[in-house]
């Protein structure tokens, strides 16, 4: 630990709290409770867009940096600046974020163990009625990167992809270097994140810090979120997150490699189209399962669908994304094969199924029918390839950026954004190179969709099932109410 912070004392903090509107008050006063029960000699500012001041000795620093409301927590980094020499530690934190002395001890431990562009993060963490915990910033596409293991002095630790804790702390030292590397000092913007969440994570995503979390010290890292208002909507709770900890920590005491099968973040604005860890069970693909029928699902990360197949009484096994979501599957007592994409072909290949699911996978991948082609010699006799993808992403993800933020971003290629453009036409290519032939696709519009609105079902529907086969047992495309005799000669027919 550096000189400056060695005395805790004499530590001088400086607490910036964005606060907007009244709503928050009362969490406001827990939070500033917590700071006041300090030994640590703490000031407290809070910027809000009107005039507060719970307490006498508490500054209110009142404006937002522009016009929009969500603008405001840019506010802090011009204080930060300012008084960047007069305190030992910065803390920033949205008003419902509860950061303990015991937080700060722990942050000032593993401090001293870091290399200097490593940075020690906090998770946020939910109470419910019961004392059930929830840790809510796992969600979407956000999971623990199995290759970021590390271990520093007496801690092991590993970055969560989503940075965003509605709170940061950085000393002095780590201050200064955010100041100097020209990514913080900046205006309020966004792109991975929306703007209150990018305003709380750009020493991450631009002034060359990585945040990594003590997972050996979980609860010394774990900040309350006050409302609890993500319980049961979503978040993972204490016993899925020991069951990924416990596989991180394998890896850090074992040394052992564990790359994912593909990346599935996308570097699209707000990473639209990033793969869902935590997907609900897809029912359209699991009508096209048999009960009973062998299931090879790649690429999985929910437990969902794997859960679903499991209870019908499906024979299922995974090559999960990675180990850290394949320790939940194999949970649920699926079989689950681990390694890189040829090692985990080459431990299944005297197997045959009667399923291969690609859910959300093929978009992800640089050569989609080489993958296809890699595992369709495992198919039964009788057996059907299930792909489902995106319908047509890039149209959708222009109109969605337009209406956020008033311009028009570019798609770009597969090297740039990381994702393909889906679309009938790729995927029946696709499936062509790899020696499949396509029995149908389905476009799958919302249920809201009605019959007025059936014919904008190309650009509406957000995903694409298709079935296919080994092209020495193809039989033609069926449109939707055809039987086989209708359809005659109708091949390459495509089902609405």
């Amino acid at each position: 630990m550096s000189a400056g912070i060695a005395d805790q004392k004499a530590m001088r903090l400086l607490v910036v709290i964005a606060s907007y509107g009244t709503a928050n008050n009362a969490y406001l006063d827990r939070v500033i409770k917590e700071y006041r029960s300090m030994s640590y000699d703490v000031d407290i500012v809070i910027i809000s867009n009107i005039d507060k001041r719970p307490a006498a000795d508490i500054e209110c620093v009142v404006g937002l940096p522009n016009k929009n409301p969500w603008s405001l927590p840019f506010a802090h980094k011009e204080l930060f600046a300012a008084r960047a020499d007069q305190y030992d530690l910065f803390i920033y934190s949205e008003d419902d974020i509860l950061i303990t002395e015991r937080n700060i001890r722990a942050y000032l431990d593993v401090t001293s163990a870091l290399k200097e562009d490593e940075v020690a993060g906090l998770m946020l963490v939910e109470e419910g009625s019961n004392g059930e915990l929830n840790y809510p910033q796992a969600h979407g596409s956000f999971h623990w990167d199995c290759m970021s293991v590390r271990i520093r002095g007496n801690y092991y630790l590993a970055h969560f992809t989503n940075e965003h804790a509605a709170s940061y702390l950085l000393t002095r030292q780590q201050l200064a270097r955010a100041i100097a590397s020209g990514g913080f000092l900046v205006g309020p913007h966004e792109g991975k994140y929306d703007l209150p969440c990018t305003a709380a994570t750009d020493p991450y995503t631009q002034c060359g810090f990585k945040k990594l979390i003590p997972i050996s010290h979980i609860d010394d890292f774990s900040a309350h979120h006050l409302p609890n208002k993500y319980i049961n909507r979503l978040g993972v709770d204490r016993r899925q997150l020991d069951s990924q900890l416990s596989v991180l920590l394998k890896i850090a005491r074992e040394g052992s490699n564990a790359a994912p099968l593909f990346n599935a973040e996308t570097r699209l604005w707000h990473g639209m189209y990033s793969k869902d860890y935590y997907e609900p069970a897809r029912d359209e693909v699991l009508s096209s399962v048999p009960k009973g029928a062998a299931v090879l699902s790649i690429g999985s990360c929910s437990a969902a669908n794997e859960r679903r197949l499991l209870e019908r009484g499906n024979r299922v096994v995974i090559i999960p994304l990675d180990p850290v979501v394949g320790n939940g599957l194999a949970q649920l007592g699926a079989e689950v094969v681990l390694g890189d994409v040829m090692a985990a072909r080459a431990k299944i290949a005297a197997e045959r199924f009667d399923r291969l699911l690609f859910v959300d996978v093929l978009q992800f991948i640089r050569d989609p029918a080489h993958l296809l082609k890699l595992f369709a010699d495992l198919l039964a006799p009788d057996g059907r390839v299930i792909i489902c993808a995106p319908n047509r992403p890039s149209l959708r993800y222009a109109w969605e950026c337009a209406k956020s933020s008033n311009a028009l971003r570019r798609w770009g290629s597969f090297d740039a954004v990381g994702i393909h453009d889906t679309t009938i036409g790729k995927i029946q290519g696709w499936c062509a190179q790899a020696g499949l032939a396509i029995e149908k696709i389905e476009r799958r519009a919302p249920d809201r969709t009605g019959p007025k609105l059936k014919f904008l079902s190309p650009v509406l529907a957000p995903d694409l099932v298709a079935t296919a086969t080994r092209r020495e047992s193809r039989r033609p495309f069926l449109r939707k109410g055809h039987s086989m005799e209708q359809m005659g000669a109708s091949r390459g027919s495509v089902v609405q």
